[in-house]
């Protein structure tokens, strides 16, 4: 029969091998494993696109007031004098971070040229801001569009 110990030792024997192969199991299992689904990136608002220097001057050209300037310069001067949107400085002025073209609107006669107007159109996004020439203070267009009326209403 066996010795005292013996089977213990037999038992221990078969057991090394069953104990590797499970571990060998065990770790094929975790190869074999899916990656784990990539955390979503940090909402982020979509970035705003760039607006041209072309679109710029385009965007301050359609404005209501500016096309109603020109009617009327293109009319007084009964076709001798035009009104036109130049830039005024090709680098871009940085107001609270963001870039502006810097641009004017301005009757543009044979013999000189009459500023207006100076706009400051943001190169991302829609702001379009108003330079006080007299006070070189920046304002929204609305505000500039209210002052603008009321100026008008006082000439009437």
């Amino acid at each position: 029969m066996f010795k005292p110990g013996t089977l213990s030792t037999f038992h221990s024997l078969l057991l090394v091998p069953a104990a590797l192969m499970l571990s060998l199991a065990l770790a094929g299992c975790q190869r074999e494993k899916p990656p784990a689904p990539a955390k979503p990136a940090a909402s982020q608002p979509p970035a705003q696109p760039v607006r041209t220097r072309d679109q710029a001057i385009a965007s301050v050209m359609a404005l209501p007031e500016i096309k109603t300037w020109s009617e009327q310069i293109e009319k007084g001067s009964r076709g001798a004098a035009h009104g036109a949107v130049i830039e005024d400085d090709p680098a871009p002025r940085l107001i609270g971070g963001k870039p502006y073209y810097q641009l004017s609107f301005v009757e543009n006669r044979k013999q000189n040229i009459h500023r207006r107007a100076s706009f400051l159109v943001a190169q991302q996004g829609d702001d379009i801001l108003v330079e006080d020439a007299e006070t070189d203070a920046v304002q929204s267009l609305s505000e500039w569009r209210r002052n603008i009326r009321n100026i008008e209403l006082k000439s009437r």
